[in-house]
């Protein structure tokens, strides 16, 4: 499959660089994989079309503000994960200032960098944990094309995000109030969106593209609930990811505990635990949706996304959301 054969034109306007004024506002488009049939509503309307024995499983990773702006060298760091001997793993810009060796200062702190990798990774150890609640910025999308504002603190986060560690927002949560989450039959499983959210396909054939691995965890709670559902509804595309890497990694059975996936879902892969999908709009050519391409169909979702953009739905992690039935 070539990766071209998922892009899609999209004018900038319809980028959604804020999030509505209230949450739960958004409009929904609704897909019918067995008919075909494409509809649009109102994320007010997903309550009324879950069905008896349905469960709603979200991502409860909460985003951490992980996004520090460097002294000297001048530039930016985006912590993305911290090991067990304290070394940081970031993605710098522009990486060619961080050389190996090189001191670092920011956040009113010192670093070191220890090590490089590839597309702009370094890894440094820290003089001391900088505070990133206090010092840090929230990582939004490079497309959004502005800098993080003090609305980024509460919108970019789901109002059930508990565990911290994520540098990107499950996005299709965020339109669910406290309210309406109270009210739903639900559980919740973690993956910690990682840098991967932000990397581009750079291959022309999709199999050649490898994912970044992300970590997640299933309690014992959640797995039970998920067992003994009529029909999974998975709030996003990282609960798929979870669900799906889970079984396969315990050998077609689901199990609770911890992991670490790189699972790259495209057309051909086999769902079995995902019964429907609640989604926000991806953006052209990326992992996301060639997942949900493989989810409910690439000419369908061609069709679907061709009809969005008629009808001029709001796109990407701020924008209006899909209902894949």
């Amino acid at each position: 499959m070539r990766v071209a054969n998922f892009d899609y034109p999209l004018p900038s306007e319809l980028i959604a660089k804020y999030p509505a004024q209230q949450r739960g506002t958004s409009r929904m488009m609704i897909v019918d994989r067995r008919s075909g049939a494409i509809s649009h509503a109102r994320f007010a309307d997903f309550e009324s079309l879950i069905g008896d024995g349905d469960l709603v499983v979200f991502n409860n990773a909460r985003v951490i503000p992980a996004r520090l702006l460097c002294d000297d060298p001048p530039g930016e760091l985006l912590l993305t994960q911290r090991n067990a001997q304290g070394v940081w793993r970031c993605l710098a810009r522009p990486a060619r200032r961080f050389k190996l060796g090189r001191r670092v200062r920011f956040a009113h702190t010192s670093a070191t960098v220890v090590g490089q990798g590839d597309l702009g990774v370094i890894f440094i150890r820290c003089d001391e944990e900088p505070d990133l609640e206090k010092h840090g910025h929230i990582p939004l999308p490079p497309y959004l094309r502005r800098k993080d504002e003090s609305i980024d603190r509460e919108r970019y986060q789901t109002v059930y995000a508990s565990h911290p560690g994520a540098v990107a927002a499950p996005t299709a949560g965020l339109h669910f109030t406290e309210e309406l989450v109270a009210r739903l039959n639900k559980t919740f499983v973690t993956l910690y969106v990682g840098e991967g959210t932000f990397r581009d396909i750079k291959t022309e054939q999709v199999e050649d593209h490898i994912m970044h691995e992300e970590s997640y965890e299933i309690s014992h709670d959640s797995c039970a609930d998920i067992l003994a559902a009529s029909r999974v509804l998975a709030i996003g595309t990282t609960v798929v990811r979870t669900l799906e890497s889970a079984l396969l990694s315990n050998g077609g059975r689901l199990r609770p505990g911890a992991g670490v996936t790189s699972l790259f879902i495209r057309p051909g892969f086999r769902f079995k635990i995902t019964g429907a999908l609640l989604t926000n709009f991806h953006l052209p050519k990326s992992t996301l949706l060639i997942l949900v391409s493989a989810f409910a169909g690439t000419e369908l979702m061609r069709e679907a996304y061709a009809k969005a953009v008629e009808a001029r739905y709001r796109f990407f992690s701020y924008g209006d959301c899909m209902l894949i039935l």
